[in-house]
């Protein structure tokens, strides 16, 4: 298992920034994704992006552009910096890790942090 501790959430204004990072510990290998997934009241959880340790990336549509996700992966850190933030944003971030496997496992979840974008 791999444990992951999220920081950056927070209460931001529309249009501003926020950083959230996501550092993972424990039994990790080389190979893995690690992102960031978001859960607003009453809605499921979805996908906001993805960065592989080989360096490719996936966003969900409305934040293409205005999001962007990196990785330090000798620190085992994954950052999804957050700008022109709007009033859809807001949810609970849970930061994501999936290992590169055989047999695959279920992935890895942090405890979320709530980003709250005030108009």
């Amino acid at each position: 298992q791999v444990q992951l501790v999220e920081s950056g959430g927070g209460l931001v204004q529309a249009g501003g920034s926020l950083r959230l990072s996501c550092t993972a510990s424990g039994s990790i290998v080389s190979i893995n994704a690690m992102g960031w997934y978001r859960q607003a009241p009453g809605k499921q959880r979805e996908l906001v992006a993805i960065a592989n340790s080989n360096g490719g990336t996936n966003y969900r549509d409305s934040v293409k552009g205005r999001f962007t996700i990196s990785r330090d992966n000798a620190k085992n850190t994954v950052y999804l910096q957050m700008n022109s933030l709007k009033p859809e944003d807001p949810a609970v971030y849970y930061c994501y890790y999936f290992p590169a496997i055989s047999p695959a496992r279920a992935p890895d979840w942090g405890q979320g942090t709530q980003v709250t974008v005030s108009s």
